[in-house]
């Protein structure tokens, strides 16, 4: 029996995953289950793409995370990929003040996909190929829909990202340790599907595990596990204590039946992996 072995009696048509492991500072493919090349929709597993961008562009000095944005008022790029501006889920409405609470939005996502597009001069869609997927070789990964929602990919090009992840090549290391810090500490929010979290811990596009509970990833998964979910029944996680990466991808929407689910076999992959 492997971690992986749990994904075969979920209940979804379809499902594909892979665990990384970080040996002698190079990520690995520990283990696989399903199609690697089956295209799924990622819904919001979307914006860590996004965001990573949005890093590369910080990095070559096209903005800066503290750059004003036009809307909200007084907002920046950072409260803005940082669920930390105050906008509504899927509307332009305000509904708090400035890191006042941590209103997860993937209208802040447009927003986002604006401020690169403008800070770049490059067609937002056209530089997150450019930037993330072509030099990650993921060849099948596109977003064609929203920023925050509107990703389509497979399990092997996620591997791709989830190594990056583990140990930067793009990413100056620094800025990578920028992203997976929580942003705008203390805020409490609602954590889609499993209600308010106090405080609910985000980065600059990453959701932080912190003590979380309950929580997507596993009860043994350290606090500092950073990553995303989505409502198409996606899930990417990278737990940088134990050098571990997991990528699932069904297609079944999130709902009650993945809660368990998703928990157990994260802790599958820690148990089977952390002294790897």
């Amino acid at each position: 029996m492997t971690a992986l072995d749990a994904l075969s009696t979920w209940p979804v048509d379809h499902r594909a995953a892979a665990v990384l492991v970080l040996k002698d500072g190079s990520p690995q493919v520990a283990e696989t289950t399903g199609e690697q090349q089956r295209t799924f929709a990622l819904a919001s597993v979307t914006k860590p793409l996004v965001a990573y961008a949005l890093a590369l562009a910080v990095q070559e000095g096209a903005l800066e995370y503290d750059d004003a944005v036009p809307f909200p008022e007084g907002a920046t790029v950072r409260h803005l990929v940082a669920h930390a501006a105050g906008l509504d889920l899927d509307s332009e409405r305000v509904r708090y003040g400035l890191a006042e609470r941590r209103m997860y939005s993937n209208q802040g996502f447009v927003y986002v996909a604006e401020a690169l597009e403008r800070a770049t001069e490059i067609p937002w869609r056209d530089y997150v190929r450019e930037a993330v997927f072509e030099p990650l070789g993921m060849t099948s990964t596109t977003i064609e829909g929203a920023p925050g929602a509107g990703g389509v990919s497979t399990v092997a090009d996620l591997s791709a990202f989830a190594a990056e992840l583990l140990a930067p090549n793009l990413l100056d290391p620094s800025l990578l340790n920028e992203v997976k810090t929580v942003q705008f500490p203390g805020l409490d929010g609602l954590l889609p599907g499993y209600g308010t979290r106090k405080p609910n811990d985000w980065g600059l596009g990453f959701e932080i595990r912190d003590h979380k509970s309950p929580h997507w990833t596993g009860t043994s998964n350290s606090p500092e596990t950073f990553g995303h979910f989505g409502q198409s029944g996606t899930f990417l996680w990278v737990d940088p204590v134990i050098g571990v990466a997991t990528v699932v991808l069904t297609d079944r929407d999130f709902g009650p039946w993945a809660q368990p689910l998703w928990t157990e076999v994260s802790d599958l992959v820690v148990s089977s992996y952390s002294n790897s």
